[in-house]
């Protein structure tokens, strides 16, 4: 295997192409219409805009940090494009995580992190 793509069910497919590229600075890696893949630099993730706009439920998507630094700076950055912020950044012993949360355009929370001891 060279690299994976998970896709998520989005309801506007331009509305959360703009969030991921403009908000958090994703590179657009293939555009396949109301497919778009988006680059993480880990790995990819996907979005597609299907007919009956159902959503996946209780998803989270977390994004693993280098450091404790460059949370902070993701935090800077959302807080700067006026996101929808559901916690600051904290630690949290029970997963051994440094991280925040955010909810994207889908109603998805998004979290940022930084796993102790990787």
């Amino acid at each position: 295997m060279e690299s994976m793509v998970v896709f998520y069910p989005c309801l506007n497919i331009d509305e959360t192409a703009a969030f991921y590229q403009e908000h958090l600075g994703l590179k657009l890696y293939d555009d396949q219409g109301k497919c778009k893949i988006f680059d993480t630099g880990y790995g990819y993730i996907g979005f597609c805009e299907y007919e009956d706009h159902e959503l996946a439920t209780k998803t989270c998507i977390s994004f693993n940090l280098k450091d404790e630094a460059e949370v902070d700076a993701y935090y800077a950055r959302c807080v700067a494009h006026h996101e929808k912020i559901l916690s600051k950044p904290a630690r949290h012993p029970q997963f051994h995580v440094y991280s925040f949360f955010i909810e994207d355009v889908n109603g998805y929370k998004v979290e940022f992190q930084k796993i102790e001891g990787k």
